[in-house]
């Protein structure tokens, strides 16, 4: 191999697409001319278009020298409908998971990704998540983490690598060594924790540990300091994690991949340029990045210069070379490059993987509150429903739509934070209303508005249970509601609706046995593991 094959083996880049929604010529230039070996794809609609893309790169990476396979990848933490969001199976989030409390429920989830991502040619997957969400104020992990237990996440992760393994996918446990305590989004600034290194034995490795033991091929490195192993750099750009606790104390042997390297965090504090180079010394094997096609030439370039300056040592790139020709090797790629468009389209998001995913989301929801037994609602009274809603109102309307017999109403503010204005609006509307359901959503502190919209609505008097759509803290803003569900269907960072998991939550409103259990304690209210039974 050349330099510029070897370093091209090193980055992995976001594609882009032309107007058909196929990868354009700035892809095929990153592929041919800049040498990529691995490419995360942009958000194909359906999986077979998906399919059709995925092909297409391929087509691209045989023609060039070394006719080497990608990889290619995906962000799949609640199934391929992550990001290719039509005819494709949604699944719980992870703390959703993490609430039903059953390994089988989590290895079903991997097992449905892992098929029909294998159906679209993907072999790569970025999940699942190790994090133990130990921070109530986390703003960007929250219900992607399996739960604030550090056993819980360990299981859960461990039995998704199994799964992901079994069904021929490269499982990429994140974000090494945690992110589940900091305050800060990496995508907007620089995160820190401060936790001394026993913590960081007792709570946050042990899940990475378990994946590793489970077989996990690659890990994600996170953009945060760890003040009690490096107190300068973060974990994607500092030896003493990667090389000192990860490869050392750990024993990790497989690939190191970061997470993307236009995030804030990096960006803004190195510049992407010297912080691949900085990545790649510090024992990182593959660079994500996820910026424009410029974006990747910076990356190959910095990594040549580095290369052949000496700066960056021939044998740290031959061993992290080595790496992914061995993982694309084991992931079966060179034998099956391209995929069949209408097989994917008849296998995903189809009737056996639909009926799971609703078990699934009915094991997750959680029952916490039940004061006079509010619910469950009667389905067939043709009573009226309002469903008041911070965000998604009219899918969680549709939802109810489904299980009740009556007349429902959707109302959403403008923005999270309803005004006072607008909560006299939706007042104005439960006038005609037989019953409220109040959907409340968080990726942090709750709004203060949302707060005060339960409260208004909540003094009309009429039966009325809310409903934690994110994080399942929101009670503690208003903690005299009489009942209340969490159901973990909402991601804070990209504020996705989940049909499967608003399903589930009006099927178990409306009357079905709920199965979840906290994955979290809210406050002093309840405690981790509690849930209720009609």
């Amino acid at each position: 191999m050349t330099d510029a094959e070897k370093v091209g083996q090193l980055v992995m880049a976001v594609t882009h697409d032309g107007p058909d929604g196929m990868p354009n010529e700035e892809t095929r230039r990153s592929l041919q001319d800049l040498k990529i070996g691995s490419v995360i794809t942009s958000e194909p609609r359906t999986p077979g278009l998906a399919a059709r893309y995925s092909n297409q790169v391929q087509r691209w990476a045989r023609a060039t020298r070394l006719g080497l396979p990608l990889l290619v990848s995906g962000d799949f933490e609640f199934g391929t409908t992550h990001n290719v969001r039509e005819g494709t199976t949604p699944l719980p989030n992870a703390m959703g998971l993490g609430a039903a409390r059953d390994p089988g429920l989590a290895r079903d989830a991997a097992r449905i990704t892992a098929a029909e991502a294998r159906a679209m040619g993907f072999q790569w997957n970025y999940a699942p998540v190790a994090d133990v969400n130990t921070n109530p104020r986390n703003p960007i992990i929250g219900v992607r983490s399996f739960g604030a237990d550090t056993g819980l996440v360990g299981t859960l992760a461990a039995a998704q690598v199994r799964a992901y393994r079994d069904a021929g996918i490269i499982a990429t446990p994140k974000h090494f060594p945690g992110h589940g305590d900091t305050e800060t989004d990496s995508h907007t600034g620089l995160p820190s924790v401060a936790y001394d290194r026993a913590t960081l034995d007792r709570v946050h490795l042990p899940p990475f540990r378990a994946a590793i033991g489970a077989g996990a091929d690659a890990l994600m490195t996170a953009h945060v300091i760890v003040k009690s192993v490096d107190p300068d750099l973060p974990a994607t750009l500092s030896s003493k994690v990667l090389n000192g606790v990860l490869r050392g104390d750990l024993g990790f042997k497989g690939l190191i991949v970061t997470d993307a390297m236009d995030m804030d965090a990096i960006a803004k504090n190195w510049g992407t340029r010297e912080a691949t180079v900085m990545a790649v010394k510090a024992g990182a094997d593959v660079i994500m990045s996820t910026g424009a096609y410029e974006t990747h030439v910076d990356a190959v370039d910095a990594l040549l210069d580095a290369l052949r300056s000496g700066e960056l040592p021939r044998a740290r790139v031959d061993e992290s070379a080595r790496r992914v020709l061995a993982l694309k090797c084991g992931s079966g790629v060179f034998r099956h490059r391209y995929v069949d468009p209408e097989a994917a389209e008849r296998l995903a998001g189809n009737a056996a993987f639909l009926r799971k995913a609703d078990r699934m989301g009915v094991a997750a929801t959680t029952l916490v509150r039940n004061e006079g037994r509010v619910l469950p609602f009667d389905p067939k009274s043709g009573a009226r429903t309002l469903v008041a809603a911070a965000v998604q109102a009219p899918q969680f309307a549709q939802a109810v739509d489904g299980a009740s017999a009556g007349p429902v109403t959707a109302w959403q503010p403008a923005t999270p934070d309803p005004t006072d204005a607008e909560i006299a609006d939706a007042v104005a509307k439960a006038r005609d209303a037989d019953r409220i359901l109040v959907a409340t959503f968080s990726s942090g502190a709750l709004p203060a508005g949302q707060a005060k919209l339960v409260r208004a609505l909540q003094a009309t008097g009429k039966p009325l249970a809310a409903v934690a759509t994110g994080l399942p803290y929101d009670l503690t803003s208003y903690p005299d509601v009489r009942a209340y569900v969490a159901n973990y269907a909402t991601t804070a960072r990209t504020q996705r609706f989940n049909m499967t998991q608003y399903r589930a939550t009006a099927e178990v409103l409306f009357g079905r046995q709920p199965g979840g259990r906290l994955p979290a304690a809210i406050g002093d209210l309840y405690p981790y593991g509690h849930g209720l039974r009609y």
